[in-house]
């Protein structure tokens, strides 16, 4: 390449975007293994079960798609096929009620 960089197999030109959850407005609190989340900003009130608990605390430090998809598979010895399907399930639904931010 012109610029003296270059991409080995396995490897990709950009790297995954960081997910990370939105601050303002959001409290949440582990209760046995889920998680219950306040967003004073919608006054939306919401629980995740044990896996969505474990993908929202990776969340609340920043992590990528592939990393919690990882997670599932590591943690529940389900297929990677199951645990992608699980997290973007899971990420659709945080997108959705505008609590996910991508940087």
């Amino acid at each position: 390449m012109a610029d003296g960089m270059s991409t080995g197999p396995g490897q990709k030109a950009q790297s995954e975007p960081v997910l990370r959850l939105r601050t303002d407005a959001l409290d949440w609190l582990t209760v046995d293994k889920e998680v219950v989340v306040l967003d004073g900003e919608k006054d939306l009130y919401l629980g995740t079960n044990q896996s969505g608990a474990m993908l929202w605390r990776e969340l609340s430090t920043g992590t990528t798609r592939t990393e919690l998809v990882r997670l599932l598979v590591d943690a529940f010895d389900i297929d990677h096929e199951t645990a992608s399907r699980d997290t973007d399930a899971f990420l659709a639904a945080l997108r959705e009620r505008h609590l996910l931010l991508e940087v």
